[in-house]
């Protein structure tokens, strides 16, 4: 029974070790990976400016009012 299970846990570490050659979804995989950081970094900047923007009107509408 033991023997059966090593078998496996080696089989499933091979495997993810040691990938088939088949690289179509490593490819579409880092694409994706790609996107979500450029997303990432998006969000960041237009809340950072939009931080910084909210605190520019409100020096306006103080020195205005």
């Amino acid at each position: 029974m033991m023997k059966k299970f090593l078998n496996k846990v080696v089989y499933y570490a091979g495997r993810v070790l040691y990938p088939a050659k088949n690289e179509k979804g490593a490819t579409a995989v880092e694409y994706a990976l790609m996107v979500a950081l450029i997303a990432v970094v998006i969000i960041a900047a237009v809340t950072a400016l939009g931080l910084g923007l909210a605190g520019k009107f409100q020096a306006i509408k103080t020195s205005i009012g």
